[in-house]
């Protein structure tokens, strides 16, 4: 007797599966409870009609992930944390503030599909974030001191801008004195 399982059954087979079991077990197991249905021709053709609804939905959740996953990929997270004076952190930074700061910028990303290795230290790490089975996420994230601001960071980078533009003008101005001479 063919059945179409409704349910995962130990031993047996999973959901939406057609197996073959002796007509007994079938009529007074698998059907009076719910976890399968006789495998009539209608029933097959409605079950591969519900598969392919379901592999186009299930298309449509990837590729949304997958465009999700190249959003975060540009997203470079700032998470500050009170640090001893040897640079170790007191505690770790996990999931759930790596969560606060994406929810920050805007994204909506549950904490528990955020995996992050042990971040006991000052510096810069990769969370990975699974938004499918198939598709992941890495969002680099740096850890500083609470106590230094990131705008200290931003700070020497024009400063390194501004002395190159200096550096060019006097070398210019030497050039003519020397061909002078």
């Amino acid at each position: 007797m063919e059945i179409i399982l409704k349910e995962d059954v130990i031993g047996l087979g999973y959901k939406n599966d057609i197996v073959n079991v002796k007509p007994g077990y079938g009529r007074n197991y698998l059907i009076p409870q719910g976890k399968g249905v006789i495998a009539s021709v209608s029933a097959k053709k409605a079950l591969a009609e519900e598969l392919k609804q379901k592999a186009v939905k299930l298309a449509k959740i990837k590729a949304e992930a997958e465009a999700l996953a190249e959003k975060l990929s540009a997203v470079s997270l700032c998470i500050s944390a009170k640090v001893s004076s040897t640079g170790v952190i007191y505690g770790s930074v996990n999931s759930l503030q790596i969560a606060d700061e994406l929810q920050k910028l805007g994204f909506n990303i549950d904490r528990k599909t955020i995996v992050v290795k042990d971040v006991k230290a000052v510096g810069e790490y990769v969370a990975t974030v699974k938004l499918h089975k198939e598709v992941a996420a890495q969002v680099p994230f740096t850890v500083v001191a609470e106590n230094a601001p990131v705008v200290k960071e931003e700070a020497p980078a024009v400063k390194e801008e501004a002395p190159a533009v200096q550096e060019e003008a006097p070398v210019a101005e030497e050039l003519p004195e020397q061909s002078a001479e």
